[in-house]
């Protein structure tokens, strides 16, 4: 099914090898050339081989972009659900919510790195564990998010990450965006599964935007996408410097998309 709601974009600032000025500027850069949201991640080491570089934590950061940017989206991409308590997030997430005057986007994920997670002190379970979790995690947050007071500014968009198809469901169940690392006809496979088990339960499923992150030319890489199904489109930069070049375009080509 082919869905032509409005594109946006996004970018995904990792929170490593750099000094977090660095990080809160390409935030307010990013935030200035009109990118629609603004993610980092939710992990306690630099990604690759080499752990040693500089790192900082996902969500006292949230909240402190929530004051140091004034209209993209903010978020996580993504929390992971087994590194902290459930009823603790959703009540984090209503306060940056607030802080952010209505704009954070609550990301969440099962969790892939046991290593960082021992690390740490969490347990690590199956894949299949860590669904049930992030599932039981979703609930609990559903719930508390009703009986927070104050209760957030708005309806906080949840976006789940997943690609199996038990974690699938959870996204037709839960999830106001879906972030998929699918692509071509195996994208198009996993969209029409979320489809299905949204009409199983009564749910539109054009309800729930597709997103996933993109690299490279968006005048060839976008278009495709966009036939898929896909609604958002995230590029990832690093640091030291967080070169936002190819941002740029992306934004020129959303906007050309979304004037037609």
């Amino acid at each position: 099914m082919t869905r032509r709601k409005a594109v946006r974009v996004g970018i995904q600032l990792a929170p490593e090898r750099a000094a977090y000025a660095a990080i809160r500027q390409a935030a307010n850069e990013a935030e200035a050339l009109g990118v629609d949201a603004v993610f980092n991640w939710d992990h306690f080491f630099p990604l690759g081989k080499d752990r040693s570089g500089k790192h900082f934590e996902c969500w006292t950061m949230l909240g402190a972009w929530a004051e140091s940017t004034a209209r993209a989206e903010i978020g996580p991409l993504v929390s992971c659900a087994a590194y902290r308590n459930a009823d603790l997030v959703a009540d984090m997430a209503r306060t940056v919510d607030h802080i952010s005057r209505g704009r954070l986007i609550l990301g969440l994920g099962a969790g892939f790195r046991g290593w960082e997670a021992k690390e740490y002190g969490y347990e690590f379970g199956s894949p299949g564990q860590r669904v049930r979790e992030l599932g039981a995690a979703l609930q609990r947050i559903e719930r508390r998010l009703t009986a927070l007071n104050p209760p957030p500014t708005r309806k906080i968009p949840i976006l789940v990450a997943a690609d199996g198809a038990k974690s699938l469901r959870l996204v037709a169940q839960y999830a106001d965006i879906w972030h998929t690392f699918a692509d071509g006809d195996d994208l198009s496979m996993k969209s029409h599964q979320i489809d299905d088990y949204c009409r199983q339960t009564g749910r539109d499923p054009t309800e729930i935007e597709r997103a996933t992150f993109v690299k490279g030319n968006p005048w060839q890489a976008g278009p495709p996408l966009r036939e898929r199904g896909v609604g958002m489109f995230t590029l990832i930069a690093h640091g030291p410097e967080f070169n936002l070049n190819e941002l740029h375009q992306w934004l020129v080509w959303r906007d050309n998309e979304n004037a037609h």
